[in-house]
């Protein structure tokens, strides 16, 4: 009687069967399962993005109503994406150049890293012709954050950043992937959907000395809600105090307000204080470049000697991330700022941006206040500023938003008013009138 022998390797799905004849004398027939296990097998599944996974979201609604209010991307007024100008012109600039794509030094095109830190601190701003500005340009707002986490985590071990309670969704993955702890501080008041300016300097008091403390340049996010100017001398009087280190984030330079200058009102205040400084910036907003993951990580520093330092070790830390930047995105900044008729058409291209936002959220307010009869102060939506509104919404209204009034958003009540047309506001007021007071 033949018998069988079977070796099973793993449980897999995935098996080859094969039989082979044992020398006569045994009569045995050996039958070995082999099965292919993936090396991969202990990885788990990502959950998906909470912000990149809206739009997904969004796009499998068959819904004609769908409204998608999730990520921060300009819109015109028929909700379709805006290409400005500008950016045409100096593309086809580039063209009748017939510039190459050769690759780009480590610290990135020259041209733009002048034209970022003059936009940024002011072209004559002394810390630049001091020469204490040391600036690389990065992949966008995120890889500029992502630069500056790996210096931080190699030069200054066991510091930690403080960051607002909320931020940006992407900012704690970014220092947990360089190892960087982490620790909040108090900024949204729940109950004047406003901010907690008390709790914010008191947490930024009892952090250890030291620390960097990440701050929203203008247009918080995901709040939308800003310190006065006379807050922000209180929030440099406290850091200074404790020798802390401002690392700013800005990604909303001249979008915010319309005012280049005005949106970087609170950097160049702690620059102006003599302070050193870390400031990322990113052009995925103020020119509509999301694609082109344009940015710079700029740091202030107390000597030239110490920038130059600062920069050798960023070009150092760079070199084996991403080798180098990518060159369409930064030759469109340095030809739009370089060229004073072009720069010029950009300020009035953010002007009509900014103006739109500003419509559409004046126009959201008057609907919520015309159809809400509870007494409710909607006046909140109004003191926000920028791209995106904090409604106040808790998760289980958000996801009423989503599911009964196909309105996308991210879970925590932040909507995107640059996704938002005049046309639908009437909508959306409704939607969050219901969502508010019929779901707890």
């Amino acid at each position: 009687m033949a018998s069988a022998m079977l070796s099973i390797v793993s449980s897999s799905a995935s098996a080859s069967l094969s039989m082979h004849d044992t020398p006569k004398s045994s009569g045995r027939v050996s039958m070995t399962v082999a099965v292919n296990v993936s090396r991969f097998e202990g990885i788990p599944m990502a959950p998906p993005d909470p912000i990149l996974g809206v739009s997904e979201a969004f796009k499998a609604d068959t819904n004609d109503v769908k409204l998608n209010l999730g990520v921060g991307a300009y819109r015109t007024e028929e909700l379709q994406p805006y290409v400005l100008n500008v950016v045409k012109k100096a593309e086809n600039l580039m063209l009748e150049r017939g510039e190459n794509k050769e690759y780009l030094p480590i610290e990135g095109l020259a041209a733009f890293n002048k034209a970022t830190a003059e936009l940024l601190l002011g072209a004559d701003n002394p810390v630049i012709k001091q020469q204490r500005v040391a600036t690389v340009q990065g992949l966008s707002g995120t890889g500029s954050l992502r630069l500056a986490a790996a210096l931080i985590e190699r030069y200054f071990p066991g510091a930690k950043v403080l960051i607002s309670s909320p931020t940006w969704g992407n900012h704690k993955n970014i220092f947990n992937d360089a190892r960087v702890p982490w620790s909040e501080y108090r900024y949204y008041d729940p109950k004047t959907v406003g901010l907690d300016f008390e709790g914010m300097v008191a947490d930024i008091k009892e952090a250890p000395e030291g620390s960097f403390v990440l701050l929203h340049g203008c247009a918080h996010n995901p709040t939308g809600i800003d310190p006065t100017l006379e807050q922000w001398e209180k929030i440099a009087d406290v850091i200074q105090q404790k020798n802390h280190i401002p690392f700013f984030d800005v990604a909303y330079q001249g979008f915010a307000s319309g005012s280049l200058d005005a949106d970087a009102a609170s950097v160049r205040l702690f620059v102006a204080r003599g302070m050193e400084v870390l400031v990322a910036q990113s052009y995925s907003k103020n020119l509509g470049l999301y694609a082109e993951r344009i940015g710079a990580i700029n740091v202030i520093s107390s000597s030239p000697e110490a920038a130059a330092r600062v920069k050798s070790q960023l070009k150092r830390l760079a070199r084996p991330m991403y080798s180098n930047p990518p060159v369409h995105g930064a030759r469109i900044v340095a030809n739009v700022v370089g060229d004073p008729a072009l720069f010029n058409e950009w300020k009035a291209e953010m002007e009509m941006m900014a103006g739109r936002i500003k419509t559409v959220r004046q126009k959201l307010y008057d609907n919520i206040s015309a159809k809400d009869k509870s007494g409710k102060d909607w006046s909140f939506i109004l003191k926000q500023i920028g791209m995106f509104s904090f409604t106040g919404l808790n998760k289980n209204q958000s996801e009423n938003m989503t599911n009964k009034w196909h309105v996308y958003m991210t879970k925590d009540g932040r909507i995107s008013l640059a996704g938002l047309s005049l046309a639908k506001c009437e909508y959306l007021a409704d939607a969050i009138i219901d969502s508010f007071h019929n779901v707890s």
